[in-house]
């Protein structure tokens, strides 16, 4: 079956459909806490003011992971930490807290990247889509729905497969997909709803109001160019929150709570492409006045708590963001106190809860087995027949055709996206890594999974824009990873490579050109008979260099690479367009991918 099996990805107008400026986008108000709940609900008496406990869990970048199952490896999801995954584990945990807690003194929420990361959410947006007509409920909506998710903030991943995709998540979750900052471009009114407002009923007192407001990714503007330009603007955080907080005080909001997807780090991935932050949400904490806490995503990190002072008014608000994957559940502890007849923040403490401790919640395991079993079936089934082994097990010192079909798919694919633009005539080149050493396509079948498992990386597609020159510099720091070796010593491959303990990934073949890699010499002055098309390199040529993410973004500190202007980029990982590029030609053939482009030499002697 063809991994695009079903062409439903029109591309969607954005309408103000979901625009949810009022409590409207809001579920029904939390009913009263129970006395006994909330511990420390006073009297009355002038001594013993009102007080209410009020507990925000979260959850973040849970990128499509329902169960404790890692696809690739057909098995138990596993690593070093002992962490677990899934929302089946964090349905047990918000149950405990629950139970603890009083489940109507409690908020649920998740601050974005929830449909794509895993097959099973590539799975429901393309080869079994929620678009198509009376087609399944997307198993992130299911789960969430059975969780009882009080609201989740739009993740840039959100808008990987197009907004018709997205439009229909939404439809499908009972609670809103926030995003003050992500504006329809022509009203520039938000094109989603910008906030959530709480009721929490306390006996024999007035009711706690809780907003939450959800900021989205700026990014998004540049990592989804493709479906967002001239439907969706992304205007910063700190001005987009600066605008709402004040509203939503005004509204009588007694506590306001931030999810937003973006970390806390300040910096940018992609430079001054974009006049706003990526990771901004300290940066919101600093400027804003008015905001108790905030979730953090994005940034695939694991942060308990942390305190910024607010420059403004002088309060500490308190950030906190659990680890992505479902591997944690943050817990914001809020005491409030009524004082001059007014609700107001007394303390607020967060801390994390580890899915690792507990068991998945039964309920949502029988809820979504059969959406699992099917993605395990689809993973495993065969798209086509290579005609040979193909193996990594050699690919650090000499040019092994496994590592050649990355770069070719990545060739074509920017070939695809560059063509009828003004780049379309310039000769693309790929890089690509060997990432692992053990890595095989074995001749006869091959699966979804085992083409996969060649790229273990989530890395996305980007096109740079290079000169001759510059490719020149980027290979010859390449091939630093050889250990200077002289003519006549013995070579041991087991101490070749990795020279000043660089790793294999930081390791780049470039396709397109030939060149040898003279490791007698010292490493600055190694790269020899550099040639494009039979002819001595022109520094002056220019190339489309079609790059990992990683490297582009500088990743390994490759030069010139993270400078270079950049022509095009997409969001769907690389290892996907390798399956579907196996899966378009099924059967892969190394005459359709491979070719020896490069070789050791010592003193110009070929070393194998």
């Amino acid at each position: 079956m063809a991994l695009n099996r079903r062409k439903f990805l029109k591309k969607s107008a954005v309408t103000g459909a979901g625009v949810a400026l009022a409590g409207a986008a809001a579920a029904p108000a939390a009913e009263a806490a129970t006395p006994g709940h909330g511990h420390g609900h006073g009297h009355g008496h002038g001594r013993h003011p009102k007080r209410y406990s009020l507990t925000v869990m979260g959850t973040t970048d849970l990128h499509g992971h329902v169960f404790n199952w890692d696809y690739f490896k057909d098995a138990e999801y596993t690593d070093g930490a002992g962490n677990a995954q899934g929302l089946a584990r964090i349905s047990t945990l918000v149950n405990q807290v629950r139970e603890e807690k009083g489940r109507r003194n409690t908020l649920l929420l998740d601050a974005g990247d929830t449909i794509q990361g895993t097959p099973l959410s590539y799975y429901y947006a393309k080869v079994d889509p929620i678009t198509a007509k009376g087609g399944p409920v997307h198993p992130m909506a299911q789960a969430m729905n059975a969780i009882g998710y009080d609201a989740a903030a739009l993740g840039n991943h959100e808008f990987n497969y197009g907004i018709e995709t997205l439009r229909k998540f939404e439809q499908q979750c009972r609670f809103p997909l926030l995003g003050a900052n992500a504006l329809d471009a022509k009203t520039q009114r938000p094109a989603f709803a910008p906030y959530v407002m709480k009721t929490f009923h306390v006996p024999g007192a007035a009711p706690v109001k809780v907003a939450v407001l959800g900021l989205t990714n700026p990014g998004i503007a540049i990592w989804d160019k493709a479906y967002v330009q001239g439907k969706l603007t992304f205007p910063g955080l700190e001005e987009q929150a600066a605008k709402w907080v004040p509203k939503l005080r005004s509204m009588g909001a007694d506590v306001v709570i931030v999810s937003a997807h973006s970390g806390t780090s300040g910096q940018s991935s992609y430079g001054d492409q974009l006049p706003y932050v990526e990771d901004a949400a300290a940066n919101v904490a600093r400027l804003v006045p008015g905001i108790d806490a905030i979730l953090v995503g994005h940034a695939h990190l694991e942060i308990p708590e942390l305190k910024v002072v607010n420059e403004k008014s002088g309060k500490t608000v308190v950030l906190s963001e659990p680890l992505c994957f479902a591997e944690r559940l943050t817990l914001f502890d809020i005491e409030l106190v009524f004082s001059r007849g007014r609700w107001e923040v007394e303390s607020v403490a967060a801390s994390l809860r580890n899915s690792n401790a507990v068991p998945d919640d039964p309920k949502i395991t029988r809820l979504l087995e059969d959406e699992h079993k099917k993605v395990v079936q689809y993973v495993n089934q065969v798209v086509g027949r290579a005609t040979q082994t193909l193996t990594t097990v050699d690919a650090r010192y000499k040019d092994a055709p496994i590592i050649d079909l990355i770069t070719k798919v990545q060739e074509d694919v920017v070939k695809a996206a560059l063509a009828g633009t003004q780049y379309a005539a310039l000769p693309v080149i790929a890089q690509a890594s060997p990432f692992s050493r053990t890595s095989q396509i074995s001749a006869g079948d091959v699966t979804i999974r085992d083409l996969s498992s060649l790229y273990v990386y989530d890395n996305t597609l980007v096109a740079k824009l290079m000169t001759g020159a510059q490719v020149r510099e980027y290979l010859e720091y390449s091939a630093g990873y050889y250990v200077q070796t002289a003519a006549g010593a013995p070579v041991d491959v087991e101490k070749l490579t990795n020279a000043g303990g660089r790793p294999d990934y930081n390791y780049d073949y470039v396709s397109g050109l030939a060149y040898d890699i003279d490791v007698a010499r010292p490493a600055g002055s190694r790269i020899r008979n550099l040639t494009f098309n039979g002819a001595p390199l022109d520094d002056a040529q220019q190339f489309v260099l079609a790059v990992n993410n990683y490297r582009a973004n500088g990743g390994g500190a490759f030069p010139h690479v993270a400078a270079a202007k950049e022509l095009w980029s997409e969001s769907t990982e690389i290892r996907t367009r390798i399956a579907e590029w196996a899966t378009a030609k099924g059967v892969l053939d190394p005459k359709d991918f491979a070719s020896v482009d490069w070789k050791l030499t010592r003193d110009g002697t070929p070393v194998f």
